[in-house]
């Protein structure tokens, strides 16, 4: 199941005791496994019958790619990289309070926990007991949710930590804070590309498997197989409801003849995609010695081994979000290495 797993507020309360200023907090929760379509929540709290569910990002996987051949996207170029960490909605007033003070009450209750700890732990307490908050905003329970750090676990760990500097804070249900990590629509399209999974590339070739010294070789993609696919991610609590949907489409098709001694049609190697969503021309009789819109020619013979010819689409991927939000996130690519022999052509000498 995706879901929230978060760090026990005990062991935050440690952390933020140690380090107040400033305080990493560990309160950390994000999604835990990559091929699930749902959402598996908890609760420190099972008797809340307002909210007794935290907060999770849920994923619909129901159009992204499928089959044995899938994989995920490689990001072409730049630096981009998925959101490593965010703040987002996480407790009821109820649910914060609880674990706050059982946290509170193990710490300090426990002799062998040193002095640091045991200070650290009634400083924090004193922050929403009855400091910067008041006992907890239990006063206001149903209009809003306490916020606090998120961490992908895919993220590299110093990334992905990096949010956890803040405290949790207090937030209107459906206020946007003033918080630059706070969780939006780009930060879920950014999640839901993580996500995304296409298809293999295998071309057609003729001729097939083996081909000719000097002879063209034609490549191509039948319509149809190559089509959008996309991915939705989702926050839905009581303090916020967003979502976004990326989409990643194929653009074009770029071959890698395996070896210095081909020439490409076109030269790049790259072939773009028809109108009709194919790629290259079908070969057909009689178009030997034409020269094909999407192939190769090779040089040299493969000897007894073969060349790996590389097929590698290029994906556009776009968001769409809440509110009409929209952007562009970096192109992605995906493909895979076809063994292909080249052969002398033989003359018989009479």
């Amino acid at each position: 199941m995706q879901g929230v797993k978060r760090t026990a507020l005990p062991v935050a309360c440690v952390l933020a005791a140690l380090l107040l200023a400033p305080a990493p907090n560990a309160f950390a929760a994000g999604p835990t496994d990559k091929s699930s379509t749902d959402t598996s929540t908890d609760s420190g709290l099972k008797g809340d019958d307002l909210y007794a569910k935290a907060t999770a990002i849920s994923y619909d996987t129901s159009k992204n790619g499928s089959g044995s051949s899938v994989g995920p996207v490689t990001v072409s170029g730049g630096n981009w990289t998925p959101p490593a960490c965010w703040h987002a909605p996480l407790w009821t007033a109820k649910q914060f309070a609880k674990e706050t003070e059982d946290g509170y009450e193990e710490i300090s209750g426990d002799p062998n926990q040193p002095a640091h700890a045991r200070r650290g732990s009634y400083e924090f307490r004193q922050i929403y007991k009855d400091g910067e908050y008041k006992n907890y905003n239990l006063d206001k329970q149903d209009e809003g949710m306490w916020w606090g750090a998120v961490e992908n676990p895919n993220a590299p760990i110093l990334d992905r930590t990096a949010c956890n500097s803040k405290l949790p804070f207090w937030a209107e249900n459906g206020e946007a804070p003033d918080v630059e990590t706070a969780i939006t629509p780009e930060i879920l399209a950014g999640l839901a590309y993580e996500q995304i999974k296409v298809p293999g590339t295998e071309v057609t070739l003729a001729p097939d498997g083996t081909t000719k010294v000097n002879l063209p070789t034609w490549a191509w993609l039948d319509n149809g197989a190559f089509k959008p696919v996309s991915v939705t991610a989702s926050l839905n609590t009581p303090g916020l409801n967003i979502q976004a949907t990326t989409t990643a489409t194929p653009v074009s098709l770029k071959l890698e003849p395996g070896t210095a001694d081909a020439e490409m049609y076109p030269a790049s190697g790259e072939c773009q995609i028809n109108n009709d969503g194919s790629i290259g021309e079908p070969y057909a009789k009689g178009k030997a010695d034409e020269t094909p819109p999407c192939g190769l020619k090779y040089f040299r013979s493969s000897g007894d081994g073969t060349y790996k010819l590389q097929a590698t689409i290029t994906w556009d991927i776009a968001w769409t979000g809440t509110d009409g939000a929209e952007g562009d996130l970096p192109d992605g690519t995906f493909g895979n290495d076809q063994e292909i022999a080249v052969q002398e052509i033989q003359s018989v000498n009479r």
